[in-house]
């Protein structure tokens, strides 16, 4: 047991009732829940259009910069860097405006480390963007950096044990194409609503390639914002007019952090893939669907996703309008589907569904991530439809156990994970054996007493 000084992961959540609104966030400062020095990232879910021309974000994020500054007695810009800031905007249908706040708390002694995974959390901030740079190359080398440099900064040295990349980045605007033309300079597109999906995907192929999910010789100019079967199961990217750099946010699990707080992810097919909801709530270690019951609920402390209209037009072999709609933006139509999806299962509207997956997850689907508090008490009574075998009993039927495995790896292979069986009938390789013979005392002598 380690009682050095160790990290403790802080995730709080409080409503908005408009985008400047932090008199919630100030209140959990008042009450002694989380100090301003231990915040080190905020999530947030702002009523705007999402597109380029929404100011909430801005809005909010200077509003959030006044309050800290105050709160730390240091600069706006110290704020900055110190806090990485990702407002979405966009809360179509039922989702709910709110703020995510994630912290960090010291412990100098008394907290031991349990030993066991629990979320951890790290942060990393690229240098400001050029116009011409944005969307290209220079985005996906400059993001991976970052995202690696988060990954240190939460201790995390598996590759494997991040959950969710969260990356903030900037977008075109008119002023911003006009200074790259004015230096003789060309950017990747005059469009400026096209330029948010160019740099959330060059910045979400650059979490692929921290993340060992791509490998650099498969990322290349051409293939950002076209090739779609380039993608990161695990990042999140969103883009702002409030920034001019990318900043990340890293969610994984450590076994060198403390607290009761672990982090899950899946990766959805489509926008209606409630399933892999369900794999990551049930990674994360809550399940009882249809819908997180009233005791359960109170343990989900963030649902963070992504939503993206296919580009094919089609669900499942139904057609969509989403694309072909010119008064409501597509990913505004995306971001309803799928918060309604996501309310629905977990009971809550304040979740955090972001537009725009480009190069996040599968055409049409993306990555989604569950931080919930887990349940070391929880009990169970065994029943053989939960056991992966080919017979039709289980002597243990009806046992009560405490506590129960999320992962079996065999191998060095995930075999089964959430309870979902991942391998094929292939794994391993069957051992013929003839039928033994009845027990007798000669038999029963030569069996060393070591079995016994």
């Amino acid at each position: 047991m380690d009682t050095e000084t160790i990290r403790e992961t802080l995730v709080l959540r409080v409503p908005t009732r408009d985008p400047g609104d932090v008199a919630s966030l100030e209140a959990l400062f008042d009450s002694g829940a989380i100090a301003p020095e231990e915040v080190v990232a905020i999530f947030g879910k702002t009523e705007g259009n999402g597109c380029v021309n929404d100011f909430t974000r801005a809005y909010s994020v200077d509003m959030l910069k006044y309050m800290f500054a105050e709160r730390l007695g240091c600069t706006r810009q110290e704020v900055a860097e110190r806090v990485a800031m990702v407002m979405s905007g966009g809360t179509e249908g039922g989702l709910s405006p709110h703020l995510l706040i994630v912290g960090i708390r010291e412990h100098t002694a008394g907290q031991p480390v349990s030993g066991l995974p629990t979320l951890a959390v790290g942060t990393a901030f690229t240098r400001d963007f050029l116009p011409e740079e944005q969307g290209r190359m220079t985005m996906v080398h400059e993001t991976a950096r970052a995202v690696e440099r988060a990954m240190a900064a939460a201790g995390i040295e598996n590759i494997d044990d991040v959950h969710f990349v969260q990356v903030k980045c900037p977008l075109l605007t008119s002023e911003r194409i006009a200074d790259a033309h004015g230096r003789g300079q060309h950017v990747i597109t005059e469009d400026t609503y096209a330029s948010m999906g160019y740099s959330r995907g060059a910045s979400a192929l650059g979490a692929a390639l921290a993340l060992g999910e791509l490998a650099e010789d498969q990322i290349t100019p051409d293939a950002i914002g076209t090739d779609w079967s380039l993608f990161s199961g695990r990042a999140s990217a969103s883009a702002g007019i409030e920034l001019l750099n990318c900043e990340i946010i890293v969610l994984g699990n450590s076994t060198k952090w403390a607290g009761d707080k672990v982090v899950a992810h899946d990766v959805m097919q489509d926008a209606i893939d409630s399933p892999a909801l369900w794999r990551a709530l049930a990674g994360a270690g809550l399940s009882s669907p249809p819908q997180l019951d009233d005791a359960t609920r109170p343990r989900l402390d963030a649902v963070l996703c992504k939503a993206e209209p296919s580009t094919t037009g089609e669900i499942r072999g139904n057609r969509h309008i989403m694309i072909d709609d010119s008064d409501i933006n597509a990913t505004r139509h995306a971001r309803a589907v799928v918060g309604g999806m996501v309310a629905a299962a977990v009971g809550r509207t304040d979740v955090f569904v972001s537009g725009g997956a480009e190069h996040q997850g599968p055409d049409g689907g993306g990555p989604v991530a569950v931080i919930a508090i887990w349940d070391p008490e929880k009990r169970l009574v065994i029943e053989n439809d939960m056991l992966h075998h080919n017979v039709d009993y289980t002597p243990f039927e009806g046992m009560e156990v405490q506590g129960w495995p999320i992962t079996v790896l065999s191998r060095g292979k995930v075999i089964c994970d959430a309870g979902e069986l991942l391998s094929g009938t292939d794994h391993g390789t069957f051992l013929e054996c003839g039928t033994p013979g009845p027990v007798t005392p000669e038999r029963d002598s030569q069996v060393p007493r070591s079995w016994v």
